[in-house]
């Protein structure tokens, strides 16, 4: 059976636990396409097509994977694009709460998309773009955190802040 996955996110930016995800969810799936959400709700420190190019560039050797933006329901941007799983990180057990909503609602959405929670690895379970963000804004190192791309997008963004 050959199954399509979705993880979606803002990915403000992708972290080492949203590619610890991803490449994990590459060798179940026949394909995972990363849905960069527009999310008109949050305001993002990059844009939509910056947040596309720096997922693009840190998952360009996964040979399954393509990156994509969109707006709009996640349920059709998904069903538009023929997936049958949408995948959802895990973090802490504060994630659950929120995820476990979501899933329901999109299980009512479009039943025949299932939703399948999957965790980081251990060493990126405390690790989220805002934090990311905050550090970088606040000088300090990120260099852990993210892929050396990311982190020279962000040196670059918070370079023009602070100055």
């Amino acid at each position: 059976m050959k199954i399509k996955a979705i993880y979606p996110g803002t990915f403000d930016p992708i972290t080492n636990g949203h590619t610890d995800i991803i490449k994990r969810a590459s060798k179940l799936f026949e394909h995972v396409t990363v849905g960069v959400a527009a999310n008109p709700l949050k305001v993002p420190a990059f844009s939509l097509e910056n947040r596309v190019e720096l997922a693009t560039r840190v998952l360009a050797n996964i040979n399954n994977v393509t990156v994509c933006g969109f707006d709009g329901l996640l349920i059709k941007f998904a069903k538009e694009s023929d997936i049958q799983i949408i995948i959802r990180g895990l973090r802490a057990v504060s994630d659950f709460e929120y995820e476990f909503q979501l899933a329901g609602m999109n299980r009512t959405l479009i039943p025949e998309i299932e939703t399948l929670f999957l965790t980081p690895a251990t060493e990126y379970t405390y690790i989220s773009s805002s934090l990311v963000r905050e550090i970088a804004t606040l000088g300090g190192p990120v260099d852990k955190f993210v892929s050396p791309i990311v982190c020279a997008a962000l040196l670059k963004k918070c370079a023009k802040i602070n100055n």
